[in-house]
């Protein structure tokens, strides 16, 4: 078992309890997914980006990505509807502990200028949804071997019903919220 699951259903749980009024212990909210996703605009001219993409992902995230395919086609942009556009991953489980943990005590300390993230982008229903500049900011990527820094979302779903309840969970975690 994760050190960060231990560490929720030890401390977390009862803190959560005794705040929010919880009678089950099923009404706790706990984190049920992170999905991790790449989009690359620039895959429709060079396909090589997406692999290198791909790579990538893979070795941030400990697990295999899907290639994402454009649903419609858009002219403007010179899309072709199933062309590939992007890669994402979902993480369940002990990987989705164990990146969680180092999102948030790797990874975002080594963002430029961090002076923690927005307590802004939750959802309505207790998720919460962050965009990375630079993937570089993981340890598993080495900075020589890439051919392009690029951008990352980082989305955390929870079971919690409102973003307050959501916001205490995460800040628990240890979630770095700006004040």
């Amino acid at each position: 078992m994760s050190h960060l699951k231990t560490f929720y259903t030890n401390e977390i749980i009862p803190k959560l309890m005794d705040e929010f009024g919880y009678k089950n212990l099923m009404q706790v909210p706990k984190l049920t997914k992170v999905v991790l996703n790449i989009g690359i605009g620039e895959a429709i001219q060079n396909i090589k980006v997406l692999d290198s993409a791909t790579q990538e992902l893979a070795l941030i995230a400990g697990q295999k990505p899907v290639v994402t395919r454009a649903r419609k086609s858009i002219a403007a942009f010179k899309l072709r509807a199933g062309m590939p556009i992007g890669c994402r991953v979902t993480l369940r489980g002990v990987r989705m502990y164990d990146f969680f943990a180092k999102l948030v005590n790797i990874a975002l300390p080594r963002v430029r200028d961090f002076r923690g993230i927005p307590s802004k982008s939750f959802d309505g229903r207790g998720s919460y949804s962050l965009g990375i500049k630079e993937h570089i900011i993981f340890p598993e990527i080495d900075y020589d071997k890439i051919d392009k820094i690029k951008g990352l979302n980082v989305t955390i779903v929870t079971s919690a019903r409102t973003d307050e309840e959501g916001k205490a969970l995460l800040q628990l975690m240890g979630m770095p919220f700006r004040n």
